[in-house]
């Protein structure tokens, strides 16, 4: 069992900064790709970004694209989500998500209970 635990959101103004942290708790982290979701009020979750187990292979939305960076550090079992150039419209509830023996999160294995981030316009 593998327990997910997001810090970092808060309320940030329009082209702000925010550095999202998930760890992880119960197992090893190293053998699961790790992605974040968002859901913003009367919309489905979607997918933002993920990361290979190895740290090697990423992949983003577009519409976050060449603003936010996720990476990892396994020896701390934690990973991060770096947001600049904040838009109202990412103002979200950002959840942490793993999927073991894939190279992708497609179909989570774990949640975390997520983190509301708020960008003011």
């Amino acid at each position: 069992q593998v327990q997910l635990v997001e810090s970092g959101g808060g309320l940030v103004q329009a082209g702000g900064s925010l550095r999202l942290s998930c760890a992880a708790s119960g197992r090893t982290l190293s053998n699961y790709a790790m992605g974040w979701f968002r859901q913003a009020p009367g919309k489905e979750r979607e997918f933002v970004a993920d990361i290979s187990w190895g740290g090697t292979i990423t992949a983003y939305a577009d519409s976050v694209k060449g603003r936010f960076t996720i990476s990892r550090d396994n020896a701390k079992n934690t990973i991060f989500l770096r947001m600049n150039s904040l838009k109202p419209e990412d103002t979200a509830v950002y959840y942490c998500a793993a999927e073991g023996h894939s190279w992708r999160v497609s179909r989570p294995d774990y949640w975390g209970q997520g983190t509301q981030v708020t960008v003011s316009s």
